[in-house]
């Protein structure tokens, strides 16, 4: 399998990840007011800053999930979904380069949460 290496590649992440996200019983309610079509550039985008040093994204994702009714049980089913994803999709630098700062990222947004 190829590494994450593109744009193309990060869109192709995102388009599968969140379709299993969007078919999770325990995920799927964040989700039911969002025009996942329209944000899905916005998530490519911070994907993209995050994997390959895209420059440009400026949006606090923590202050973006600070009101949301987020459990524990929600990140690690999220990362779960996520690292899922990636073994299916690619092998790799950048592919561990994404677990881990997927891992950071729930970690992060959960201790700012009081969560974890």
């Amino acid at each position: 399998m190829k590494d994450i290496e593109s744009k193309e590649d990060v869109a192709k992440l995102v388009d599968t990840f969140y379709g299993k996200v969007l078919q999770d019983e325990n995920l799927k309610p964040f989700f039911a007011n969002l025009d996942f079509e329209a944000h899905k550039p916005h998530m490519v985008h911070f994907w993209c800053f995050v994997l390959l040093d895209e420059p440009g994204y400026k949006t606090n994702v923590t202050e973006k999930h600070l009101k949301m009714p987020i459990k524990q049980e929600h990140f690690d089913r999220w990362l779960e979904l996520f690292n899922e994803t990636l073994s299916e999709l690619f092998s790799g630098e950048k592919t561990e380069m994404a677990r881990q700062r997927a891992s950071t990222i729930a970690w992060t947004i959960g201790r700012k949460m009081g969560i974890n």
